[in-house]
């Protein structure tokens, strides 16, 4: 793919390191390009990753993930965007877990990652940990990932309750990253309806956004202390300028505890007609069951 100016969807993004003086250890970047000289159908990347290991190195391993993501994404021809992403994925993780057996203060390092390509207005999703990707519509808001964590693997098979995971010591028990020393299963469900099944989701993955869908996509230090309600209220209530959504929603953030990083990353599509319709157009979502 090619570099390419104007971006056509708008962007905007804000980090905050969190309230316990701890470094930032979150990383993103947003890229804009078009398919080839021939083609010129646009394209948006973005990819946001949070460090874990604490003083192992998390922040080194979130450059890592990014700068390395960035790469081979940047690189490609943009027509496997799935096999794409997963590359990338594996090539990231085969980095950070090298670089960490070259020094014991590197060792354990590693990062969770959310990865979003648009394609015209198709949407393509990769993640891997608990850094989310949401769908905003109008006044709907949608978690189209599912979290790798404890936490959730202890919902789904019913061991405990939504109750009983507020607060829970495991809350912040990663179960996928990237660093580890077997590649970790890149997670490429596009959650659009409740109770949707693997198949379903996987199927999702093209859907065409809408004049006015807004993604977000956002690190945990975030979705600790909004409740996704919040994030979507927060949204439209500044419909001209998402950079004052976002600075809001991580003060808040910081005034309810601030204990981890905070990342907000947005990509929202123009109002009008959707521009750069890909050749073919798979189904479009109108509804969040």
């Amino acid at each position: 793919m090619q570099i390419h100016e104007p971006k056509h969807m708008l962007q905007a993004a804000g980090t905050h390191p969190g309230m316990t003086g701890k470094i930032n250890e979150d990383r993103y970047a947003i890229n804009s390009y078009q398919l080839s000289s021939s083609n010129t159908t646009p394209v948006t990347f973005a990819v946001v990753c949070d460090g874990i290991g604490g003083h192992r190195s998390g922040e080194i391993a979130a450059e890592l993930a990014v700068n390395i993501i960035t790469k081979t994404i940047g690189s490609s021809f943009g027509d496997r965007p799935l096999k794409t992403m997963l590359l990338a994925a594996q090539l990231a993780n085969e980095a950070i877990y090298a670089k960490a057996q070259t020094s014991e203060d590197f060792r354990g390092m590693g990062a969770t990652c959310a990865m979003v390509l648009v394609v015209g207005t198709q949407l393509f999703t990769t993640s891997i940990g608990d850094t989310r990707i949401y769908l905003i519509r109008k006044h709907m808001i949608k978690q189209l990932t599912v979290d790798h964590t404890w936490i959730q693997e202890a919902l789904e098979k019913g061991t405990i309750t939504h109750d009983q995971a507020v607060g829970h010591p495991n809350a912040h028990v990663i179960r996928r990253y990237l660093g580890a020393p077997v590649v970790p299963e890149a997670d490429q469900r596009l959650q659009l309806r409740r109770g949707e099944d693997d198949k379903s989701a996987l199927a999702n993955q093209g859907i065409n956004l809408l004049p006015d869908d807004t993604l977000l996509m956002c690190t945990d230090g975030l979705t600790d202390y909004l409740k996704d309600k919040e994030i979507v209220h927060i949204i439209n209530k500044h419909p001209g300028s998402v950079d004052k959504a976002i600075n809001e929603m991580i003060l808040l953030a910081c005034d309810r505890g601030g204990h981890d990083n905070i990342t907000v990353v947005t990509l929202k599509v123009p109002d009008g007609k959707p521009v750069g319709l890909f050749n073919k157009l798979i189904h479009t979502i109108t509804h969040f069951g």
